[in-house]
């Protein structure tokens, strides 16, 4: 067994973590820099990532301030392995949506909105901006690739659940002697 895969399985919530912190930042840097807003089920999948933090963080603090010599405990890296899946499924859901292989619920669909807001409307006629507020979950803003971001957090999602159950199941040579 190499001492990359003993490495990455003793301390993979220290990886989770990290990645799901990426998974966020990426995800906000789009938003904010990219101009490119969230949908309802874009969000959900944010929720997803911020679970995935709580329990690596809470789990990687434990191993590191606890002296754990056998890295960090396995059942968090079962918990993480459950909710990467959660995030997985929510992602191919979306990304299915996108592709119109089913429908989307009525909440994630673009739909005409009864009120008039002045200020949005006084926006648009000075050319200054402003927008509905709302964005479909159905449209794909962008892709690389071939797949959508919805897509691309769908991969990377079952990549990192993947990997939570490989560490889950590390053999029990992986783990450090206790002391």
């Amino acid at each position: 067994m190499s001492a990359i895969y003993k490495t990455l399985t003793r301390w993979w919530t220290a990886f989770a973590l990290t990645a799901a912190l990426a998974m966020l930042g990426a995800a906000h840097a789009f938003e904010r820099f990219g101009g490119l807003a969230p949908c309802n089920l874009c969000l959900k999948q944010r929720e997803v990532y911020w679970a995935a933090v709580a329990i690596a963080g809470a789990a990687t603090f434990w191993a590191l301030f606890s002296r754990a010599s056998r890295g960090t405990p396995r059942i968090a890296s079962f918990l993480l392995a459950a909710i990467f899946l959660t995030g997985a499924i929510t992602a191919g859901y979306h990304a299915g949506g996108e592709l119109r292989w089913w429908a989307l619920p009525a909440t994630c669909m673009a739909a005409p909105s009864t009120t008039i807001d002045l200020s949005a409307l006084t926006a648009l006629v000075d050319g200054t901006g402003g927008s509905s507020g709302f964005v479909s979950c159905g449209d794909i803003p962008w892709s690389f690739a071939g797949l959508s971001m919805a897509g691309w957090n769908f991969v990377i999602s079952l990549a990192l659940a993947i990997f939570s159950l490989l560490a889950a199941k590390r053999p029990k040579d992986a783990r450090a002697p206790r002391s």
